[in-house]
C-alpha cells in the first residue's frame, strides 16, 4: 500500500518530494525497459501480483493525493477515497489504461465535491479498459458528473450524481460538509410543474417541497459516450439539466436497479446498439425514459430492451436550456420514443405522468433533420404486458418564457395542448393517453438509391438490408427505405410496423387508453380557419377531416392485423473484461538513478534515458546547450520549429524543439497519404519533442514550463511479437532552486500567477494582461487533446503536420535565443528538414518560393492573424475565411474530429472539410449544457456572431468553466481571434452555405431549431 501526499505544485520545495516518489510516477508515464520493479502484494489469487492501493482522505491535502494516484494508476491499481466529504479543486481523470478500481466508502458516506474544480467533468475516464467504480457520490460538478469516453467494460456501481437544489442560483440550498448525510437523499412528492419565469403561473405549482430544479446544474448525471460493454447498476442522479443516467453512441449498455429524479430525462438512451433498462425508477423528471437517434452523429442505434421500470410522477417543469433538443419534452413523459427501431417494452409500470405513459413520435413533428442518414421513425416496438396508471389527464399549458426566450422559434412546448385539442376533435377528452402515437409513417421512396461511402463504394448493412451509416459518411440526397419495404412497394409487417401492442398490457380506466393524434396534420386548416379569412377557411376544409386524433388501438394490434407479434429481442450480453500484456510494469528506482544520471557525449542527449524512463529533472535529459535555459541552442539532432497558426494557451509564447535520435529521419506525410487530417509527420521511436511555455514582460522572458512527448516503445510482448509503439507526455515546471533555474517532474500540474507585455511577432499587436490562474496540465489532461483514435497510441503530437510547418522558422518570442542561431532560422522548414536529411519521402519539387519561404506545392494553413497571408487579397472574403478556418484548426480540431475527444458532438472543424452542417453551420449543440452554449441555438448563425456559439466559446462572455473552450488551455479571452472569428461570421458567412437554410427561422413545425433542421 501507498500513501501518497504531495506539496503544492507551484511551491518551490518539490524537489525533494519529487525525487522520492520518481519511480512511482513513471508508473503514470509508461516508462518501459529494464529491470521491472513488481508492485508489492496486497491480496488476490490465482497467482497474480495484486496491484497497488492508492488511498486518499479528506482534508487539504486531498486534491494532490487524488491527482497524484490517478496519473500513476496502472492496471489492477485501485484508488480509494476515505469516509467523508471532499473539496476537490480538479476533475479525477483516467486515460489511457485498464484494469482500475476507483471505489469509496460508499454511496452515502464518500462525497466528492467539484464545486470549486477547475475541470468541467468530475469523474472523468476516456480510452480505458476494464474500469469500476463505486461507492461515492459526486458533487456539484461544473458539467457532466461523470463521463465516460472510449471505455470499453466499464462498470459504474453505487455511485451517485447530484447537484445541490437550486444550484448556481440566488436560492441554492447547498451541500456541504456538514449537512451531506441528510441533503443527499431527496424525495419525489411533489414536483415543481410550471416554470416559475412564466407571468401566468401558478406560484403553487412553482416550487417542490423536496427539490428546486436549475438550468445552472451540471449537464449529464452518468454519461457513458462512444464506449462499449457499459454497465450501470445501483446508481442515482439528482438534478441534471439536460439527462440524469445516459448512454450514447455506444455499443451493448445496461442499466438496472437505478433512479433519476428532478432531471429534466431521468434515463436516456441515444444512438444505442445493443441498450437495457431494467429496474429503474424515473420520477420527479420532466420525463421518465428515452429511448432515441439523434442526427448527426458516429453511429445510429437500434435494439433495445426496457423492462421492469417504473416511470411516476414525472412532471417537474422543463427547465433545459430553451433551443436545445431536450428543452422540446413535454412535462409529464413516462417514455418517448424517437427515430429508434426495435424496442422491447414489457413489464413496466407507468403512472402518474401529465402528457401520457408512452409517446411514440417522429422527427415529422419535432422538424425534419437535415441528415438524411438517419431514419426518423421508430418502428418495431414490442408493447407488453405493462401497467398503465392515470397518464395523460394533466396536460401542461405551452411554455410561454420559453417561446419568448428563443424569439418565437421554440414552439414545442405547445406539443400536448396540440395533442389535447387533436383528442378533442376526435370525440374524447382534453387529455393525453397512457399510449400516444403521432401516427406517422413513411412510404417507399423508389427512386432514392442506396447511399454510398466517401469513395463512392456503397456503405455496409445491417442484418435487415438497412444501412449502416454514420457522420463520416457523406449525406445522401434522399432517405433510402427501401429495406422496409417488399418487391411489390408494401411494407414489411410487422417488423416495420411501428408498435405491436399485445393484449397483456393492463389499462387502467382513469385515462385515455390509445390516442393516435395524427402528428401535425390538419393544423394548417385549423390555423386558418380561426384567422377569420373566408377564402383560407373554405380552401383549408379538406384538410379538416386530417385533425382530429383516433382512439383505434387495433390500428397496432400486429396479431390481429398481420397475424404476429413481433418476437421478444434477446436480452444483452456484456462482454468480459481481458487484461491484455500492452502495459509495462514501471522501472525500479536504480533503474531511473542510473539512465538519468548517465552524462552523455558532448553535444549530444540523453536518448537512452529519454527513450526509457521519466527523469525527476529535465536537465538530466540535457537537451539543451544551457540546462537552465530551454531556449538556448538544442544538443544532438535538435531542430527548433514553429508552426503558421498556433495554440493560444494565455498568450504564453512558444519554444518548440524536435530531437530526432541519430539517422532516423522522419518521414514526410501530407492529408490524404493513408493518413486522417489530424496526422503529423511520422517519427522515429526515440523522438523527443519539447515545447516550453514562456512569459514575456518588459523585454524579459521567463519559461514556466516544458512539455516533452516522447516516442517509446514498450517490451516484447509474451508472445514475443514487439512491443507496442506510444507516445509519452512528460511535465517539468521550471523554479528557483538554490539559486538556479531548474525544471521539476511535474506529473500532476498545477497552477500559477503569470503576467505578460509583448508584441506579436507576426501581427504586431500588443499584448499586456495577466491571469492568476494559469494552468500546468497534469499528464492526464495531456492525454485529453494529444489522444486520438486515429493517431499513434498515447499522447501523440498534433502540431507538426505539412501544413502547419510550411514557413520559414522564425521565433514566435520577440526575446532573442540560442535557438535563433540554429542553421534552419530563416528557412522553409520543410525544405530545410528535407535537403539536410532530417525529413524523408519528401515530394521530388515542393516549389519554394525564396523570397517568402513558402513551399507552394504542398499544402499550407494560413498564419491567423496576419491579413493576406492565405494568399488571398487581405481582408477579402476568401482570406477571412482561410484565417479564421486556420484558427480553428489548430485550436479546436484536434478534438473536434470524428476520432477526438470530442467527436460525439458532431462538429468538426479541420481545414480540409466543406462548411456546413458538420462545421457548425446552424447546427445546435449535442452535449454543451446551459452554460457552453449561452443562449445561442446553433454553432454558427450565418451572417450573425453574436447568435452562434463558436465565438462565444472563446470570448468574453464565456467565463464558466463549463462554457470556455479550449477547456484547458486558456484562463483569458485571446482577443484577436475573438474578433477575426466574429467578422467571419458577421461578413463570410451566409445564406448561400449549404445548411444554412437550417437555422431557427427555418425550423420544423414545432421550432425544434437550432438542431439541423431543414
Amino acid at each position: 500500500m501507498y500513501t501518497l501526499t504531495l506539496v503544492d505544485r507551484t511551491a518551490i520545495r518539490l524537489r525533494p518530494v519529487l525525487a522520492g516518489l520518481a519511480a512511482l510516477f513513471i508508473a503514470a508515464c509508461g516508462g518501459g525497459g529494464g529491470t521491472a520493479s513488481p508492485p508489492p502484494p496486497t491480496g488476490g489469487g490465482g497467482g497474480e501480483v495484486a496491484g497497488r492501493v492508492f488511498r486518499i482522505q479528506p482534508g487539504p491535502e486531498a486534491t494532490t493525493q487524488m491527482v497524484a494516484a490517478m496519473v500513476q494508476a496502472r492496471p489492477r491499481d485501485v484508488i480509494e477515497f476515505g469516509c467523508g466529504y471532499f473539496e476537490l479543486g480538479t476533475g479525477f481523470a483516467l486515460n489511457g489504461t485498464e484494469d482500475i478500481r476507483v471505489r469509496g466508502c460508499g454511496i452515502n458516506e464518500t462525497v466528492l465535491s467539484f464545486k470549486t474544480s477547475n475541470s468541467q467533468e468530475g469523474f472523468l475516464a476516456t480510452n480505458v479498459r476494464g474500469l469500476v467504480a463505486e461507492g461515492f457520490t459526486v458533487l456539484d460538478s461544473p458539467g457532466d458528473a461523470f463521463k465516460l469516453k472510449g471505455v470499453d467494460v466499464g462498470t459504474l456501481r453505487r455511485v451517485r450524481a447530484i447537484w445541490s437544489s437550486g444550484r448556481n442560483t440566488a436560492d441554492e440550498d447547498t451541500i456541504t460538509a456538514e449537512n451531506f448525510r441528510d441533503k443527499l437523499q431527496v424525495a419525489c412528492t411533489q414536483p415543481a410543474r410550471e416554470n416559475p419565469a412564466n407571468p401566468a403561473s401558478n406560484p403553487a405549482n412553482t416550487t417542490s417541497p423536496d427539490y428546486t430544479v436549475s438550468v445552472a446544474s451540471g449537464r449529464y448525471g452518468i454519461y457513458p459516450v462512444e464506449s462499449r460493454n457499459i454497465l450501470v447498476e445501483e446508481a442515482e442522479s439528482i438534478g441534471a439539466s439536460d439527462a440524469g443516467i445516459y448512454v450514447g453512441q455506444t455499443t451493448k449498455a445496461i442499466i438496472r436497479n437505478s433512479r433519476a429524479a428532478y432531471n429534466v430525462f431521468g434515463f436516456e438512451i441515444e444512438n444505442v446498439q445493443g441498450g437495457e433498462y431494467a429496474n429503474n425508477i424515473a420520477e420527479c423528471n420532466t420525463g421518465g425514459f428515452l429511448v432515441y437517434d439523434l442526427d448527426g452523429l458516429t453511429q445510429y442505434g437500434k435494439r433495445a430492451r426496457v423492462h421492469g421500470n417504473i416511470a411516476r410522477n414525472n412532471n417537474s417543469y422543463n427547465f433545459a436550456q430553451p433551443g436545445t433538443i431536450v428543452a422540446n419534452v413535454p412535462r409529464g413523459s413516462g417514455l418517448i420514443t424517437l427515430a429508434y427501431d426495435q424496442i422491447d417494452i414489457f413489464n413496466n409500470s407507468f403512472e402518474n405522468n401529465d402528457t401520457g405513459g408512452i409517446i411514440v413520435t417522429s422527427y415529422e413533428v419535432l422538424g425534419v433533420p437535415g441528415d438524411r442518414r438517419l431514419d426518423m421513425y421508430s418502428e418495431g416496438i414490442r408493447i407488453s404486458g405493462n401497467r398503465f396508471k392515470n397518464n395523460g389527464n394533466n396536460l401542461p399549458a405551452p411554455d410561454f418564457a420559453t417561446i419568448v426566450a428563443t424569439g418565437g422559434e421554440q414552439v414545442s412546448t405547445a406539443f400536448p395542448m396540440i395533442v389535447g385539442l387533436k383528442s378533442v376533435a376526435g370525440g374524447g377528452d382534453y387529455r393525453g393517453a397512457h399510449l400516444v402515437w403521432d401516427g406517422l409513417m413513411d412510404s417507399l421512396d423508389a427512386e432514392c438509391p442506396y447511399p454510398v461511402d466517401a469513395n463512392g463504394r456503397p456503405v455496409p448493412a445491417d442484418e435487415d438490408g438497412k444501412p449502416i451509416l454514420s457522420n463520416a459518411d457523406p449525406n445522401p440526397a434522399c432517405r433510402y427505405n427501401a429495406y422496409k419495404f417488399k418487391p411489390d412497394g408494401s411494407r414489411i409487417t410487422p417488423k416495420w410496423w411501428f408498435n405491436c401492442v399485445e393484449a397483456g398490457n393492463q389499462f387502467e380506466g382513469d385515462s385515455e387508453d390509445y390516442l393516435n393524434f395524427n402528428g401535425l396534420r390538419g393544423l394548417e386548416a385549423v390555423f386558418a380557419a380561426s384567422s377569420g379569412d373566408p377564402i383560407a377557411t373554405v380552401t383549408s376544409l379538406p384538410q379538416l377531416v386530417e385533425f382530429p386524433g383516433s382512439f383505434e388501438a387495433a390500428e397496432n394490434d400486429c396479431l390481429g392485423r398481420f397475424g404476429a407479434n413481433l418476437p421478444p429481442l434477446a436480452p444483452i450480453e456484456l462482454e468480459p473484461f481481458v487484461p491484455s500484456d500492452l502495459l509495462d510494469p514501471a522501472p525500479s528506482e536504480e533503474t531511473v538513478a542510473r539512465l538519468c544520471g548517465t552524462v552523455a557525449a558532448a553535444g549530444q542527449i540523453n536518448g537512452e534515458a529519454a527513450l526509457r524512463v521519466n527523469c525527476p529533472r529535465l536537465d538530466q535529459y540535457q537537451l539543451f546547450a544551457d540546462p537552465a535555459d530551454p531556449t538556448s541552442l538544442p544538443r544532438g539532432q535538435g531542430i527548433p520549429y514553429v508552426l503558421n497558426s498556433k495554440l493560444f494557451t494565455d498568450y504564453a509564447v512558444k519554444h518548440r524543439v524536435v530531437f530526432l535520435p541519430p539517422g532516423q529521419p522522419a518521414v514526410y506525410r501530407a492529408t490524404g497519404e493513408d493518413i486522417s487530417s489530424n496526422g503529423t509527420l511520422l517519427f522515429p521511436v526515440g523522438t523527443v519533442i519539447a515545447k516550453t511555455f514562456s512569459f514575456v514582460e518588459a523585454g524579459v522572458q521567463t519559461p514556466y514550463e516544458t512539455r516533452l512527448l516522447i516516442k517509446r516503445q514498450r517490451a516484447p510482448r509474451a508472445d514475443g511479437s514487439p512491443g507496442a509503439v506510444y507516445w509519452d507526455a512528460l511535465e517539468y515546471i521550471w523554479r528557483e532552486e538554490n539559486g538556479s533555474r531548474v525544471a521539476l517532474f511535474s506529473p500532476g500540474g498545477g497552477q500559477a500567477a503569470a503576467s505578460w507585455d509583448f508584441e506579436d511577432v507576426d501581427s504586431g499587436v500588443r499584448h499586456q494582461g495577466s491571469t492568476p490562474a494559469y494552468l500546468f496540465p497534469n499528464i492526464n489532461q495531456c492525454l485529453i487533446c494529444h489522444a486520438n483514435d486515429d493517431n499513434e497510441t498515447g499522447s501523440a503530437p498534433i502540431g507538426p503536420k505539412v501544413r502547419n510547418l510550411n514557413r520559414a522558422y522564425v521565433s514566435e518570442s520577440p526575446v532573442r535565443s540560442g535557438s535563433d542561431a540554429h542553421p534552419v532560422a530563416g528557412r522553409n522548414q520543410i525544405a530545410w528538414w528535407c535537403a539536410n536529411g532530417f525529413l524523408a519521402n519528401c515530394p521530388a519539387d515542393l516549389g519554394l518560393n525564396e523570397a517568402s519561404q513558402v513551399a507552394q506545392a504542398i499544402e499550407r494553413i494560413p498564419v491567423f492573424n496576419i491579413p493576406g497571408d492565405a494568399g488571398f487579397p487581405a481582408g477579402s472574403k476568401a482570406d477571412i475565411e482561410a484565417r479564421a478556418r486556420a484558427y480553428l484548426e489548430i485550436n479546436c480540431a484536434h478534438c473536434h474530429n470524428e476520432r477526438g475527444q470530442a467527436s460525439n458532438t458532431g462538429f468538426y472543424v479541420d481545414v480540409f472539410r466543406p462548411v456546413n452542417a458538420t462545421y457548425g453551420i446552424c447546427k445546435g449543440p449535442t452535449a454543451t449544457g446551459s452554460e457552453g452554449r449561452g443562449g445561442r441555438l446553433v454553432d454558427i448563425f450565418p451572417g450573425d456572431a453574436a447568435a452562434s456559439i463558436v465565438p462565444y466559446r472563446i470570448g468574453p462572455e464565456a467565463t464558466a468553466i463549463a462554457a470556455r473552450m479550449p477547456p484547458l488551455a486558456r484562463s483569458v479571452v485571446h482577443d484577436e481571434a475573438f474578433d477575426l472569428l466574429s467578422q467571419w461570421i458577421d461578413t463570410v458567412v451566409d445564406e448561400t452555405y449549404e445548411d444554412a437554410d437550417a437555422c431557427p427561422d427555418n425550423g420544423g413545425p414545432l421550432g425544434i431549431a437550432g438542431h439541423g433542421r431543414r
